[in-house]
């Protein structure tokens, strides 16, 4: 594999990723205190529905962005 580049959807969805991970993240940090935020989530449950909101963020930029066309050699 030569060194291809990174397609722009990688690049989008990686970088709307980190932001989404990074918002939610302080979301959470912030509202320590106050466990209503997730609070009606059971336990075992939470972690799986809070890893959608980056996955859906991801899903969707990668979706939007434009398809880097490949020059074919």
């Amino acid at each position: 594999m030569a060194n291809a580049p990174v397609e722009k959807k990688v690049t989008a969805a990686t970088v709307a990723t980190y932001l989404g991970s990074t918002g939610l993240l302080a979301i959470l940090a912030a509202a320590k205190d106050n466990a209503e935020l997730v609070g009606f989530l059971p336990d075992g449950l939470a972690p799986f529905v809070l890893a959608v909101i980056p996955t859906a963020i991801a899903f969707v930029s990668g979706w939007a962005a434009k398809h880097s066309p490949r020059v074919h050699a």
